[in-house]
């Protein structure tokens, strides 16, 4: 069962985070990447990625959606 809150911030923009990070839309984002992102700074690079607020979000909202 999906909780209210994961209902809201998934339906908005279905496949932002995978379109952020250059993921295709069928392919599992790897856990070690969304650690590093998470772990890391605003402003700081990830893998060729530049660290977002908004990206660190997405990251948090999938790691907890996850669980």
């Amino acid at each position: 069962m999906v909780d209210r809150w994961e209902q809201s911030a998934f339906s908005r923009h279905p496949g932002a985070l995978h379109r952020q990070l250059g993921y295709p839309m069928g392919e599992k984002l790897p856990n070690g990447l969304l650690d590093e992102i998470a772990a890391s700074h605003v402003g700081s690079h990830v893998r060729g990625h530049t660290v977002t607020t908004l990206l660190k979000r997405r990251v948090n909202a999938a790691r907890n959606a996850r669980r």
